[in-house]
């Protein structure tokens, strides 16, 4: 399929332009490991982890090293712990956290989401008691990684959870005062949540898949800036439109070897082989930042006008790549813009470019929607759960997946500095307008209905 150059053009990748696997997540079924004896569950959940993942870290560096391509991250998801856990109240949910964290220690994978519930259309007794965990789940644990989908296209915005959410985020944001509020940065909330992703924090493992499955997603903003700037220097009044096809001839590749690397995981497990995920997911690393592809576009920064246009044109160009070279492409699959843990998006907030605003106009285009933004401590529980409804609204009426992973970090303000470490990165505080009032909207509850054009049968 392609020729010598392009052989030799994605091994360039490789070597210079931050090309890697950002993620392989084995994704692992509990539903046979359920128990109404809390020991007994821990004890089945160990074992089944421990036996499918085991080998897992040390299978992705040994084929990372014969390619000579990094796999960065190896992680787990789990069946949704609401569901497999609904027997247990919130104490016992944050024990089987904390038994879930030692197990991720103990076969040594970066992080393990799951630990989620899906309330879309109301909040069942498992649901309850997993929410109202989750702030010392996350607090106690360091590798926890959770998720709640509080809405669909189908089934509208369940409200109830969203304020309810607004109320876990603070919460976890206190418990963790001393780190800026880190436990925030495992929690995302969702509208249309995929089953299949393996980013986290969102990851977890839908009930129609398969008992173990290896999902991959790769990332390459760096392989994609550098494609756009050559082929400007080689052409500068090149279209739009041409640039679009290097895109997406670019995506093409990467996705190659992400499934390259996924199925060879897979058949070394001997589990199955589920899904690419395209998404570009940037780093704090130099050149290899989402927001550095708006410049090589021809922006000044990420947030300026035409932004969202360029966005849309990304993330279009990107899953028709990926979609060329893989007939298993799931997940997110797009762009992401987190602002913290990206080092160019990061400044374009610092110096007023991007705001929150314009942020959530991008987010109507791109993969997830406000990821990573820290924003003051003193945020009211009403503003925030106005923050995330907004957000569940743009994946409902788009029929797209929106998430906001939104960090109150207490006792800053907007213009204070955060540091979350590693990929996590750091960034100022956004500034919220009118953060700290306390609207009823959110308060009258319920359920906002489904778009008509969720009537699709």
């Amino acid at each position: 399929m392609f020729n010598e150059q392009e052989i030799l053009s994605t091994i360039e990748m490789v070597k210079n332009e931050h090309l890697d696997v950002r993620a392989v997540t084995l994704g692992i079924s509990l539903f046979d490991c359920v128990s109404h004896d809390l020991s007994v569950f821990k004890h089945k959940i160990r074992e089944k982890i421990v036996t499918r993942a085991e080998n897992l870290v040390s299978v992705c560096n040994t084929i990372g090293e014969k390619y000579g391509i990094e796999v960065v991250n190896k992680r787990i998801s789990t069946s949704p712990i609401a569901l497999v856990g609904a027997p247990f109240n919130a104490d016992q949910m944050v024990e089987i956290a904390i038994c879930l964290n030692d197990i991720a220690k103990e076969v040594g994978i970066d992080f393990l989401g799951g630990f989620s519930a899906l309330v879309e259309k109301g909040i069942a007794t498992g649901d309850r008691a997993l929410m109202d965990a989750l702030p010392r789940a996350l607090a106690e644990t360091q590798r926890i990684c959770a998720s709640v989908n509080v809405a669909t296209t189908r089934s509208g915005i369940n409200m109830d959870a969203v304020l309810d959410m607004a109320r876990v985020i603070k919460k976890a944001a206190d418990l963790t005062a001393s780190d800026d509020g880190l436990a925030c940065a495992k929690l995302c909330v969702f509208a249309n949540i995929p089953q299949d992703m393996p980013f986290m924090a969102g990851a977890y493992l839908g009930v129609g898949v398969a008992d173990s499955v290896i999902n991959v997603g790769v990332s390459g903003p760096g392989v994609v800036k550098k494609a756009i700037e050559r082929a400007i220097e080689a052409k500068p009044d090149i279209s739009l439109g041409r640039i679009a096809e290097v895109i997406k001839t670019t995506a093409c590749k990467v996705t190659r070897v992400g499934e390259l690397i996924g199925r060879e995981v897979a058949d070394n497990l001997g589990t199955k082989f589920g899904v690419v995920d395209l998404s570009l997911a940037p780093t704090p690393t130099v050149g290899d930042s989402i927001g550095e592809i708006f410049q090589a576009l021809g922006l000044t920064s990420i947030g300026v006008p035409g932004s969202t246009a360029a966005l849309a044109m990304l993330n279009d160009a990107v899953k028709k790549g990926g979609a060329f070279a893989s007939s298993h492409v799931g997940g997110l699959s797009g762009a992401f813009i987190p602002v913290s843990e990206d080092l160019n998006i990061a400044e374009a907030a610092e110096k007023g470019y991007l705001t929150i605003e314009k942020l959530e106009a991008m987010t109507c285009v791109c993969s997830v929607g406000l990821d990573m933004v820290p924003v003051p401590g003193d945020i009211s529980e009403e503003t925030l759960a106005g923050i995330i409804a907004d957000e569940m609204a743009i994946g409902m009426i788009n029929n797209k997946t929106t998430a906001t992973r939104i960090i109150p970090v207490p006792g800053k303000k907007a213009g204070e500095s955060v540091f979350f470490g590693g990929l996590l990165g750091a960034a100022k505080i956004m500034n919220v307008p009118h953060a700290t009032n306390r609207d009823s909207f959110v308060l009258h509850g319920g359920r906002i209905p489904a778009p008509i054009h969720s009537l699709k049968n």
